[in-house]
């Protein structure tokens, strides 16, 4: 049997719902979702250079999502209640995870972006108990969503 929220989670998540609605996180989330297409560490320097307003946006993304997914994998939120309001942070993942590998590697930080990948991983496993299916119907929604690389003449 699932659990209850607790008042004091109830109150969290409503708390880091109000900061994602602040509108240069709005921003951000928005230019990641149309911009933040990459397949290697060397894309994303280029795409979201450190000092550029790109890399300020991936940033603010992946630092929201990463500290969201932190309360969550403390416990601090309630795992059913997060997952099923928000499906974003696994998108977020999605896109990114191609070059955390990478990142890890080159930065020596072997932590890099790990609350996010164990949140993913759960919401996987806990979405395919509930609607088996959904993560690959969302990741082929993903895919052609994405903007396409210029045709070479």
């Amino acid at each position: 049997m699932a659990t209850t929220p607790t008042h004091e989670q109830a109150q969290l998540h409503l708390q880091v719902y109000e900061m994602r609605r602040e509108a240069r996180l709005r921003q951000a989330r928005d230019w990641f979702f149309k911009n933040y297409t990459v397949n290697s560490l060397d894309d994303a320097m280029r795409i979201a250079a450190p000092g550029t307003e790109g890399g300020q946006f991936v940033g603010m993304v992946l630092g929201y999502w990463e500290q969201a997914c932190a309360l969550l994998n403390y416990g601090l939120l309630h795992e059913d209640l997060f997952f099923e309001t928000s499906g974003e942070f696994f998108g977020v993942w999605e896109l990114a995870k191609v070059v955390v590998p990478q990142a890890r590697e080159r930065f020596k930080m072997s932590g890099y972006l790990a609350h996010l990948e164990k949140a993913a991983q759960r919401y996987e496993a806990w979405s395919e108990k509930r609607s088996p299916g959904h993560v690959a119907a969302m990741r082929e929604f993903m895919k052609q969503m994405r903007p396409q690389p210029a045709k070479a003449a």
